[in-house]
């Protein structure tokens, strides 16, 4: 981990002038709320592989936003991560981004076969779905392979939260020198935070500090940050109840919230936090593909109370 130990120095380096950007751009001036929301209208969304979450999350991830997904071991949270580093990469030409990925990994649960697969799977639906276009392209020919969307997912593996501090400090150089990253998964932000933090009040000012540095990336560099959470169970009305991970303020740190759950043998995700969507569910299948849309799904809108 040479590369991350040099993410740490880059970073610390760094530190001392880290509101300066931020400092200048507000000397600027002030932006209206007409150009507010054009910039929001005209942002780009990543495709999640499910029409249903897609439609939820009001058409799928947000640029210029941190999303954070939670959920119970096995629902289908790295995969859909998997999912969104190899959906950012579709070429413009067959609706896509055309962009690159970052997945910092801290569980050891990016398996690169299963990413393969995702890739086959998502070249499959293009060649589907465009079944005239790509003869016409040579160059987008070449880019439909499964090879190519592995080489472009930048990859990082994280073993203690000293590393995960400093490949984030690290993460602005790192996008400077690589300005077609459209999307910065994380997975999770949680692990080594909850396995070696002893300081609670340490760790939530330390978290806060990240947020707002991967929050201010999202929005100087026009990318998705997405954010992967466990859960843990909180004694609420004198009983436990699954909650994510990091406690109450960490639910501040991101712009939308996904919660993935099951209803019986079905997978859900369910919108919990939007600043601009209401409080939905969809139904979602976990395919060899893929993320993809549950068998039985209608693509219809379901309200939660």
């Amino acid at each position: 981990m040479s590369h991350v130990r040099s993410a740490h120095a880059v970073g610390t380096n760094k530190s001392k002038g880290a509101d300066g950007p931020s400092t200048s751009s507000v000397l600027k001036g002030a932006q209206n709320a007409w150009d507010l929301l054009s910039d929001e209208q005209s942002r780009r969304h990543i495709n999640t592989g499910s029409a249903d979450l897609n439609n939820i999350l009001g058409g799928g991830i947000h640029c210029k936003e941190v999303t954070e997904i939670g959920g119970v071991p096995g629902v289908g949270k790295t995969q859909l991560g998997i999912q969104l580093a190899i959906n950012v990469q579709i070429p413009v030409e067959y609706g896509g981004l055309g962009g690159k990925a970052v997945y910092i990994d801290t569980e050891g649960s990016f398996m690169v076969e299963r990413v393969y697969q995702i890739a086959e799977g998502c070249i499959s639906d293009i060649l589907e779905y465009f079944p005239h276009c790509h003869d016409k392209a040579p160059a987008g020919q070449e880019k439909l392979k499964p090879e190519s969307f592995l080489a472009d997912i930048y990859y990082f593996r994280i073993c203690s939260y000293t590393e995960q501090i400093a490949v984030i400090n690290y993460l602005e150089k790192f996008l400077e020198e690589h300005n077609d990253v459209r999307i910065v998964i994380i997975d999770s932000v949680t692990f080594h935070f909850r396995q070696d933090f002893d300081d609670m009040a340490l760790r939530t000012r330390v978290l806060s500090g990240l947020s707002l540095k991967l929050m201010k990336l999202s929005k100087a560099y026009n990318l998705a940050v997405v954010l992967l959470n466990q859960v843990t169970t909180k004694f609420t009305e004198g009983s436990f109840q699954l909650t994510l991970a990091l406690g109450d303020s960490w639910s501040h740190s991101c712009t939308n919230r996904l919660i993935l759950y099951w209803n019986g043998n079905e997978r859900y995700g369910y919108l919990d936090k939007s600043p601009s969507l209401p409080v939905a569910s969809a139904p979602y299948a976990v395919t060899i593909k893929g993320v993809r849309d549950a068998v039985n799904s209608n693509s219809k809108r379901v309200r939660v109370m």
